[in-house]
């Protein structure tokens, strides 16, 4: 087995990209690797972050990795010193997350001092070229992930945005996980109970970061002609704008008490509540690469219905654990969701998600770095 360190954003830090960490670990760990974590001093300038605070409230939840803060993404001693350390204390394996060129001169410079010191540095991609566009993307990613020996992607939608920078390194597509650090949920009659949602009314969740891409002013567009069809459905809207709140919700008015709004970030220790409550969650991206969110929807139980942008079609299989609609198409959207309800599709998916959550495990990924790094024999389909 190896020493591995992985580097990257971990609690406090919150988001998708932490928890992908913590549940990596947690991971690697449990099939013997000594396991090391490595966190920032500081990971986005203030002035360049869209939210409040980069932080999770409260006291860490059990089994979180305790990372040393070490990274600066504004202060190049640091990146020499932590791949220094991490050489100096006999690290074989670093694992670096990519999702955005604002940190990519950071894992460049890292990378190559890893490998000068004799590390193997794998990358695991969430994201090769960016959502939101700027001029400088693919040098900066392409200079990010140039540097690793490796890449794991998670979509072959990624693999292909990969080989679209020309980085060289072998690429392994891996199916992204379940997210299943978030504890137990109640029962959904408890959940509707405490969020003050009808007990028997069809609920639909948007959770998450809203941005643009992500399309929630298409599933507005979309909400008329699910309540004219579907009087008592509910949509929930759960997480931190990024995007115009103000428009959206002057877009959402006209629907009344439908629609409903808890603006702000959701709480790990929160998280299943909404998750419960919800008959299914929706996912009208305009463009992705893959989704944490679905990935949380199958960890609870819950169907999800997407649009076909990326890797989400790969991660919802149609008419088995969802439902796929064309992108950007609000008619179509809304069609999906009346279908859901009026056909009683929630039931007919439990199945379907149970096989989605049972084939994207941890294990894969875990196999998958240790596959890269030369530290196991190949196991992997």
């Amino acid at each position: 087995m190896a020493r591995i360190t992985l580097l990257g954003p971990f609690w406090p830090y919150r988001g998708g990209i932490a928890h992908f960490g913590a549940g990596l670990a947690r991971s690697l760990a449990a099939r013997g690797h000594d396991v090391r974590t490595v966190t920032f001093q500081r990971q986005y300038p203030d002035r360049l972050f869209p939210g409040a605070t980069q932080f999770e409230p409260g006291p860490a939840p059990p089994g979180v990795p305790r990372a040393p803060a070490e990274l600066d993404t504004l202060n190049v001693g640091t990146w020499t010193r932590a791949a220094d350390r991490i050489a100096d204390e006999g690290g074989e394996v670093a694992v670096i997350p990519y999702w955005t060129p604002l940190l990519a001169p950071m894992w460049g410079v890292v990378t190559r001092r890893l490998r000068r010191r004799g590390v193997t540095v794998l990358a695991l991609v969430h994201n090769a070229i960016p959502h939101e566009r700027r001029p400088g993307d693919l040098l900066l990613g392409r200079f990010a992930l140039g540097g690793a020996d490796g890449l794991l992607a998670l979509s072959d939608r990624v693999a292909a945005d990969v080989q679209r920078l020309g980085v060289t390194a072998p690429v392994h597509t891996v199916p992204h996980p379940v997210y299943d650090g978030f504890g137990a949920a109640p029962p959904r009659v408890e959940a509707r109970q405490e969020l003050g949602l009808p007990a028997r009314a069809p609920v639909f969740l948007f959770f998450g970061f809203v941005r643009p891409y992500k399309g929630l002013h298409v599933l507005l567009d979309a909400w008329g002609g699910v309540v004219q069809r579907v009087p008592g459905a509910r949509l929930v809207v759960a997480g931190e704008f990024y995007a115009d709140e103000n428009a959206l919700r002057a877009q959402a008015a006209p629907f009344g008490a439908s629609v409903r709004f808890d603006a702000g970030y959701i709480p790990d220790s929160r998280v299943g509540l909404y998750f419960s409550a919800a008959s299914a969650v929706v996912q009208p991206y305009v463009t992705a690469t893959q989704s944490g969110v679905a990935q949380i929807a199958f960890h609870y139980g819950r169907p999800v219905i997407t649009s076909d942008v990326g890797g989400l079609a790969e991660a919802v299989p149609d008419g088995e654990a969802g439902l796929v609609v064309p992108p950007d198409d609000p008619a179509a959207l809304a069609a999906a969701l009346v279908r859901f309800v009026e056909e009683g599709l929630g039931g007919t998916f439990e199945a379907g998600v149970r096989r989605v959550r049972d084939a994207a495990s941890w294990g894969r990924v875990a196999e998958a770095v240790e596959h890269l790094a030369g530290t196991t024999p190949p196991r992997l389909e």
